[in-house]
């Protein structure tokens, strides 16, 4: 039987919900009893423009079902627009709870043809932008020594793609900011982790279909669709995960995957020291078989989903 009051109380402000991943995310949290604050600048895929509509659109249908959320409409790049999230939950709801930062964008370029400010727009909306929320928002969880923060991260920085250097540094980012975010606030009772969804939403939906083989990843990946990753935040938002945190999940269709994380794969010592020639002679030809092979993410999750 499903609890619609697994998250009754909580007050949660989820970025870029205006569409997508973030949508289904903030509709889920509502219908489990969450009040929502539901920001979304309303920008196209690559961040070009504003639109007020996605995020009230959001809002009116969760009103409709009896939930209660409010709209923001502003940059999660922006300090204090961040910080103003935060005071608009308090000022609206009494409180906050729970942090997803989900809002992003995409400026794809193969790597030697990227500008700079490809690299910085991505950067500041997904890294910066999860950074400047979740830092308005550990004010208020070190007071009230509780709090939820789930940052979506990707299999593109976890793993790589083609032509997202930018996207894949902003989300390896990530992983570092909740891991680190999870040790600092742990004796708060705050708790910080990361998700890598695999959905099928607009910031994919360019991908070109060149051969057939394209078209059956396409169609793998229309499977997948936003509603099957809000599951996996809704329970990393209740009570019941006190003691998940600092872990990296990936949301893939019906699959719930927990990620490795780096450690010491192999290690070699000389009495002597090392010198260049004996590293590249003895350490290299040691290490290689553990080497990780240079794969994409489609290459790792190559079957197809549940």
């Amino acid at each position: 039987m499903a609890n619609d009051t697994l998250l009754d109380g909580k007050v949660a402000i989820v970025t870029g919900a205006g569409r997508g991943v973030g949508r289904e995310i903030a509709l889920l949290l509502a219908r489990k009893g969450a009040r929502v604050v539901v920001n979304d600048l309303g920008g196209s895929g690559g961040g070009e423009g504003e639109d007020a509509a996605p995020a009230q659109e959001v809002v009116s249908e969760i009103k409709g079902f009896g939930g209660e959320a409010v709209a923001n409409f502003d940059s999660v790049a922006d300090f204090k627009a961040a910080q103003g999230m935060a005071d608009q939950a308090m000022d609206s709801f009494g409180g906050l709870d729970i942090v997803v930062n989900n809002a992003g964008i995409l400026r794809d370029a193969i790597f030697h043809k990227m500008t700079e400010e490809e690299f910085d727009q991505v950067i500041s909306v997904h890294l910066k932008g999860a950074f400047n929320v979740s830092r308005a928002a550990a004010t208020v969880f070190r007071q009230q020594e509780s709090g939820r923060m789930i940052h979506m991260t990707s299999t593109s920085g976890l793993i790589g793609n083609f032509g997202q250097a930018n996207y894949a540094a902003a989300k390896l980012g990530i992983v570092g900011l909740s891991r680190s975010v999870a040790l600092d606030m742990a004796r708060y009772n705050v708790t910080s982790n990361a998700i890598g969804p695999f959905a099928w939403s607009r910031l994919i939906g360019t991908i070109p279909i060149n051969s057939e083989a394209d078209k059956a990843r396409v169609e793998r990946m229309q499977q997948m669709t936003p509603a099957k990753v809000a599951p996996l935040v809704a329970a990393l938002s209740s009570d019941a995960a006190q003691d998940v945190t600092g872990q990296i999940f990936v949301a893939r269709g019906s699959e719930v995957l927990l990620m490795s994380q780096s450690r010491p794969l192999r290690s070699m010592g000389r009495p002597d020291g090392w010198t260049p020639e004996t590293i590249i002679e003895h350490a290299f030809p040691a290490f290689q078989s553990a080497c990780y092979p240079l794969e994409r993410s489609g290459d790792v999750f190559c079957w197809d989903p549940i």
